[in-house]
């Protein structure tokens, strides 16, 4: 059984580090090439976003397994200064005129379960899970 792995996230460095386990995570649970490269760009996109805007905080990687399913779960959390209008970040077409990539809306698409907790103040986590097919 895979170990599950915290990667803190300060840095470009250690975005390259957080995909690198995802996808290796991926591929030893068995997922195809195609979704090991959707569960590596969601894993970039998440701690992308937290370098640009909490500066520093965690994505854990670890299976995902209920009684239905298994697959990769992907935690990434922060304390940074949280997102005021969640709702508004979801919006296709959202900018918030710093981001790289294609945002939260375009991470959920490449899931498939997406979840997002977050307190202006406090910080953000936001959850992710692709299921084996």
């Amino acid at each position: 059984m895979p170990e599950a792995r915290q990667i803190v996230i300060n840095n470009d460095l250690d975005i390259v580090t957080a995909r690198v386990e995802g996808r290796n995570l991926a591929r030893m649970l068995g997922f195809g090439v195609i979704d090991q490269a959707r569960i590596a760009t969601a894993i970039s996109e998440l701690a992308r976003n937290i370098v640009l805007y909490a500066k520093s905080g965690t994505l854990l990687v670890r299976l995902a397994d209920n009684e239905r399913q298994r697959g990769i779960e992907i935690i990434c959390s922060d304390n940074g200064p949280g997102i005021a209008d969640v709702a508004l970040v979801m919006r296709d077409g959202y900018s918030s005129h710093r981001g790289l990539g294609m945002g939260l809306p375009g991470t959920k698409r490449l899931m498939d379960e997406f979840e997002i907790e977050s307190r202006p103040g406090i910080g953000t986590t936001v959850t992710v899970r692709k299921w084996l097919r």
